[in-house]
């Protein structure tokens, strides 16, 4: 990939030494860009502490028909009428105040209906003499509306706050443009429409107070509009615009460039989401419904958003390298050991001749030991009865499951390839190291908690001779179709099928299962009215623990979740490999970023590869994703391209302009001149 950090107008560019794409020792360095969470208290080393208030601080108010009012209410006057100004005038009105709005589109029959007194004239606006100026427009459209405003108008004491999503550029700006005698407040409400659209309460408030004057009035104005998102249950955090925008910025454009990636993919929701699929349709909820001229403004006044894009785009590739990695690896294997076999089978033909066959038959034999029928089924089995089930494949997903079962009383069992006994044994589940034991203490199901790659080779390694010809077989992979071939493919006849997907693991599931999807199909259940009711009980297992329980076909699934969590966990793993860290000021969207990489990096890489491996849209899912990267960074960089050829040929074309202006004149005056001197 081709570094465009130059193009940034304005910043130094950022060192890249570590992103080159040719250096196998790239992703072995940090690619943290935020400040991790601290093992310690945060300590912010500046001439204003962090200063965290809630409902605590805010100035005096009276109860009435209305609920909460301000003693006294303020003149607000709203510049920038759009989707967030009247998100937050909504506010202001119900809280009393009396709001007067400006914007260059007419914005005047939602004003009416919000009870908003609009103007479309910033001359008639200010001469209405308003306390406190909130600036709602965009990042890159502030500085040219700041300076059309006829400042000469207000009162020289007029506050002026704005609410924009990076800090120093806003304070650096009211500084310059701004008459000495205003005050100043720079602050970022950390939520907006779709993530505050029930409540403010415990959502982020930052603010600094840039420039207050001494007078107790003054002093008194400022903690009352302060008071407004307090009284919301905002938790205001005081901080300067420098602290601000090195926490938040950074992972607000990170939070943003994810959502708008996952927007272009045409994400949909489907009957069985898993929190983390439906965390990344509510963060492309949250994100798209805000404007491109939004997400620019982060990127252009963002010092490290084209360092962030390379390094986002790096550990794409290098997750994608990964997963072809592993698969060159799969297919050669493949490829060479059917080779060697074919080599070795010839050269031993060759030295033994007929013996060579004569032992083939001879394995082949015991390939294929007959299986044990022990006549009709003694045990009732029925909803209320306790199951006799054996886990194989004792890990991680196993004992999330066994902890659950054993609880409700089942008999559990359970064999691993690793010594999981003491884990077992707190468990209250029977452990045992040799397949053949477990088979011969004939449990009533089965449940497969293996990997989706190791899978086929357990399976085929399991003594099914040793087992009741009535065994129920069940797996809890997260495709389908390919557990179900296989169980039909393999298991005898007589064995009962049902193939499940807990939509949840030991992270997402921590808190119980209520409300947490159960999707299963009963491939294969005997007519026999106990097989019935075991299948029944063992699904009763989960109905109990308050899963919602979704019947569909293996294909079903497939085509609904496959994908989906493919896409779930390729962003997790990305996101994993940037290092996100925590800030005192989280919005929800990045709260979305990090929850889900929790979620996704405790699965083990065979998951993620199972799920690349056994679906079939993988390929052109991680292709759609690179497209839909590709896309959105050639409208940032077309954009910026634009800004820049304005602002180099812009000046130039303008002094072209003048120069044939000047020269028209020139020839004119002396045109002039002539017809005086011949008359």
């Amino acid at each position: 990939m081709t570094s465009l950090l130059h193009l940034h107008p304005s910043f130094s560019k950022p060192s890249l030494s570590l992103l080159s794409s040719s250096s196998s020792l790239a992703l072995r360095q940090p690619l943290s860009f935020l400040p991790k969470a601290p093992t310690r208290p945060i300590v912010i080393h500046s001439t204003k502490p962090l200063l965290v208030k809630c409902c605590f601080a805010s100035p005096s108010f009276e109860s009435g028909q209305s609920g909460a009012r301000p003693v006294s209410s303020l003149k607000i006057a709203i510049i920038g009428f759009g989707n967030f100004g009247q998100f937050l005038a909504k506010t202001l009105v119900s809280q009393g105040h009396k709001v007067l709005a400006h914007s260059r589109s007419d914005y005047s029959r939602a004003a009416k209906k919000m009870g908003v007194y609009f103007f479309s004239n910033p001359h008639d606006l200010c001469e209405q003499h308003p306390e406190i100026i909130l600036l709602c427009t965009s990042i890159i459209s502030t500085e040219r509306v700041l300076k059309t405003l006829p400042l000469q108008r207000l009162k020289r004491s007029t506050l002026f706050v704005d609410v924009l999503s990076v800090k120093e550029f806003a304070r650096n700006l009211l500084l310059d443009v701004l008459p000495s005698d205003f005050d100043i407040i720079c602050s970022h409400p950390m939520f907006g429409p779709q993530s505050a659209k029930q409540s403010w309460k415990d959502l982020f408030f930052v603010y600094e107070k840039v420039r207050i004057g001494n007078e107790s009035s003054r002093v008194q104005r400022c903690e009352q509009f302060l008071g407004i998102f307090q009284s919301e249950g905002c938790r205001t955090v005081e901080m300067s615009c420098q602290e601000h925008d090195m926490f938040a910025a950074g992972s607000q454009f990170m939070t943003h460039t994810v959502g708008r990636v996952l927007d272009m993919l045409g994400l949909e929701s489907t009957p069985i989401n898993t929190k983390g699929y439906e965390a990344l349709l509510n963060l492309v909820e949250n994100t798209c419904g805000d404007s491109f001229d939004l997400y620019y403004g982060l990127f252009l006044y963002n010092k490290s958003a084209l360092e962030m894009v390379e390094r986002l785009d790096l550990a794409f590739d290098a997750l994608r390298n990964e997963l072809f990695g592993r698969l060159h690896q799969v297919v050669r294997k493949q490829l060479f050991e059917e080779g060697e076999k074919v080599k070795s089978l010839h050269y031993s033909s060759y030295r033994n001749g007929a013996a060579s066959a004569l032992s083939s038959n001879a394995l082949r034999s015991r390939d294929f030991i007959p299986y044990e029928f022990k006549g009709k089924i003694s045990e009732s089995v029925d909803d209320s009865s306790k199951l006799k089930i054996a886990i194989v494949g004792f890990g991680n997903f196993g004992q999330f499951l066994a902890k659950t079962l054993a609880c409700q009383g089942h008999s559990v069992l359970a064999y691993s390839r690793t010594d999981y006994r003491d884990a077992a044994e707190k468990l209250g589940v029977s452990f045992f190291s040799d397949a053949n034991d477990l088979c011969e203490e004939h449990p009533e199901v089965v449940l497969l908690c293996t990997s989706i790659l190791s899978t086929e080779k357990v399976l085929k390694s399991m003594p099914f001779q040793r087992l009741k010809r009535s065994t129920l077989f069940v797996d809890v992979l997260s495709v389908k179709e390919f557990p179900m071939n296989l169980f039909i493919q393999h298991l005898p006849p007589e064995f009962d099928i049902l193939c499940t997907h807990p939509m949840f693991g030991p992270e997402s599931g921590k808190n119980g299962w209520n409300g947490l999807h159960f999707a299963f199909d009963k491939v294969r259940i005997g007519h026999d009215e106990r097989r019935i009711a075991r299948c029944n009980s063992f699904l009763d297992i989960f109905a109990r623990e308050g899963c919602q329980m979704v019947e569909m076909t293996c294909a079903e699934h497939d085509r609904h979740a496959a994908g989906s969590q493919f896409i779930t966990h390729t962003m997790g793993r990305v996101l994993e490999k940037l290092e996100l860290g925590s800030t005192p000021i989280n919005t929800k969207g990045y709260e979305t970023l990090l929850k889900l990489v929790e979620n996704t990096s405790g699965d083990s890489f065979d998951l993620y590869y199972g799920l690349f491996m056994y679906n079939v849209n993988a390929m052109e899912q991680l292709e759609r994703m690179d497209f839909a990267f590709e896309s959105l960074k050639k409208q940032l960089f077309g954009r910026l391209h634009g800004v820049l050829r304005k602002e180099l040929f812009g000046n130039s074309e303008k002094l072209k302009v003048l120069q044939e202006k000047s020269v028209m004149q020139n020839g004119s005056l002396s045109s002039s001149t002539v017809s005086v001197k011949i008359s």
